[in-house]
């Protein structure tokens, strides 16, 4: 079966997010952050080069590390959504689309 990578990067984003937002306490944010890296990651890397699995790992990591000030510029939701938006477009583009073909 073939995880969509880019549903699960950003669902991952958005849904560790909220979770840390909503119960206050940010590692569980993190674990859900943490499992939809490694499942995506086991995917890029089942479907794509080392480099390919690279870069997308490094986008996935840095889009989380972006949010942070990006939000004091636009707000949490905008930010939350546009690094969500940045990692699926990636992850489609690189892994997912070469997958449904």
């Amino acid at each position: 079966m073939r995880v969509p990578t880019a549903a699960v990067t950003a669902g991952s984003l958005i849904g560790g997010w909220q979770l840390a937002r909503r119960t206050g306490i940010r590692p569980l944010g993190g674990v859900v952050l943490a499992a939809g890296g490694v499942l995506a990651g086991r995917e890029w890397a089942r479907r794509t080069s080392p480099a390919v699995t690279a870069g997308l790992v490094a986008t996935y990591v840095g889009a989380f590390g972006l949010s942070h000030p990006l939000a004091k510029r636009i707000g949490s939701w905008p930010s939350v959504l546009a690094v969500s938006a940045l990692t699926a477009a990636a992850s489609y583009a690189a892994a997912d689309r070469k997958a449904a073909r």
